[in-house]
């Protein structure tokens, strides 16, 4: 995993690549943050669900596993996605092979597996991986720290024998998630850390949200138009995070109610300085030119690899947030992902046959 490459205080962009363009302009209501999230999960379904693409654009795999995890707030549901060259036929107990849990991205409160499929399928033959797509409780039905919750329960199940079972070594599974999910793939890192657990192998962040980007350069040159609304990443952020119900002179300790603040180091890692990052797992971090969210995800990347940790980070100048669910309408989003199976595979020492 390459880890000398320098790292900028901030991102570039270039020329959106036109078949990105072509896609945004054939799908004008199509935004994250841009409207009601309601209406914005039902039209998420309609253009990236795995089910609504032409055949020949769904990617192949070798197998899919559909299964349920019991956790601390309820079942929740997970697909495995099982690439070709995991040969079902030698038993699960005599190869193993390394996992990636992947928390997907909707500012907390939009998307599902369904829409993610595509892109895991993806991943999942680049790097020989098992990768795992989460159907966790999303906000502001489940808010803060439910997702972390669940991250955490999911990781659990994955090195159980629950786990084995499926194939999966339970000594190499990373953690991965573009925007918000690589938000909590960040946060999980710190919280197992703090708890003295079992760390994950690596984390995977895709243009992650690592803190609110509201004194960037990247927050103002693409703050609308580029699919992922600059705006809208408030209000994302304010149905995530629980209120304390509001009492004149109450402390919300004796009320029996959490409060976390935007600054909680597991809410906005990408606020903490590099001193609070130490001992963290390797990172892999993808940018992209046309994202609000590109130079906080940077500045994240920087203060990972000022802490120590080993850090491998790519930038795209010319895509925009989203490029994983993008890939069947532009090869230049493909090629991307293909990237992020490469390093996917790089830091999960891909398969291993035990004896």
């Amino acid at each position: 995993m390459p880890n000398d490459q320098a790292i900028p205080n901030t991102g570039t962009r270039s020329t959106l690549v036109p078949s990105v363009k072509t896609f945004l302009d054939e799908h004008p209501n199509l935004h994250l943050g841009g409207k009601d999230f309601h209406a914005e999960r039902r039209d998420h379904l309609e253009i990236f669900g795995f089910h609504n693409l032409p055949k020949q654009a769904q990617a192949p795999i070798g197998h899919v596993h559909f299964d349920g995890v019991r956790g601390r707030h309820g079942t929740i549901p997970v697909r495995l996605f099982y690439p070709r060259s995991y040969d079902n036929s030698t038993g699960a107990s005599k190869k193993k092979f390394p996992a990636l849990i992947y928390f997907h991205g909707g500012g907390y409160t939009v998307g599902s597996v369904d829409e993610f499929e595509n892109g895991l399928r993806l991943l999942a033959e680049a790097a020989e991986i098992i990768t795992i797509g989460v159907e966790y409780r999303l906000a502001p039905e489940w808010p803060f720290p439910t997702q972390l919750d669940e991250y955490e329960d999911v990781l659990s199940w994955t090195r159980s024998p629950s786990g084995a079972r499926l194939g999966i070594d339970p000594e190499r599974v990373l953690g991965g998630g573009d925007s918000a999910g690589g938000n909590m793939t960040a946060g999980l890192s710190l919280r197992l850390k703090d708890e003295g657990k079992q760390p994950l192998q690596g984390q995977v962040l895709l243009y992650p949200e690592a803190r609110l980007p509201f004194d960037t350069p990247a927050a103002s040159e693409n703050n609308s138009g580029y699919y992922l609304e600059c705006n809208g990443i408030f209000s994302f952020a304010d149905h995530y995070l629980p209120r304390a119900p509001y009492k004149s002179g109450s402390d919300t300790a004796d009320m029996g109610y959490t409060y976390y603040p935007p600054a909680h180091r597991y809410v906005s890692p990408g606020m903490q300085a590099p001193e609070k990052l130490e001992g963290l797992p390797p990172a892999a971090v993808f940018t992209c030119g046309f994202d609000p969210l590109r130079d906080v995800g940077v500045e994240f990347a920087g203060k990972l690899r000022k802490a120590g940790n080993r850090v491998a980070w790519m930038h795209y100048p010319g895509l925009t947030h989203g490029f994983l669910q993008m890939a069947p309408w532009s090869g230049d989003a493909a090629r991307a992902v293909q990237d992020v199976g490469r390093l996917v595979g790089e830091m999960s020492g891909r398969t291993e046959v035990l004896n």
